[in-house]
């Protein structure tokens, strides 16, 4: 396993369906393929413990499910694309674009950091129109991960 934010394997390009649990169990699902979450129902628990808290979703168009879990092994963000869009709460509508961040119950800031990272990039058109068109999950992941990486 690659201690890497994210990989070609944590990228999906076009996510099944609008619901939002059933898109982040999806996305979470790669998580634990690649070592990366231990147990996924207690990491599915803990993302919705934190989506009752606020919901997730940004102006936009963008999903960012986020949480710290005993279940995480090591910081990691997954990201999937929904061309008919998943609904995470914001005003203005449903996320294309989902970023599902996974931080360690007992480790430090790093998912704050890689929160703040995305929300400065995420204002950037240049940075929503390469999330958007891309069509290789390898270069994709190495495109995130060069822009938010702390």
């Amino acid at each position: 396993m690659t201690t890497e934010l994210i990989t070609q394997n944590l990228v999906e390009l076009e996510v099944p369906g609008t619901d939002r649990k059933a898109v982040v169990r999806e996305l979470a699902q790669r998580l634990v393929e690649d070592g990366r979450v231990t147990d996924l129902d207690t990491f599915l628990a803990d993302i919705d413990a934190r989506e009752a808290q606020m919901p997730t979703g940004l102006e936009g168009g963008i999903g960012i499910p986020h949480c710290r879990s005993a279940a995480v092994t090591t910081p990691s963000l997954a990201f999937g694309r929904s061309s008919a869009g998943v609904d995470f709460g914001a005003e203005d509508g449903p996320a294309k674009l989902i970023f599902l961040i996974a931080a360690p119950e007992g480790g430090g800031e790093e998912h704050m950091t890689v929160l703040a990272a995305l929300a400065r990039r995420l204002v950037r058109a240049e940075f929503k129109k390469t999330l958007t068109e891309a069509t290789d999950p390898a270069e994709l992941a190495a495109y995130i991960r060069e822009e938010v990486s702390p």
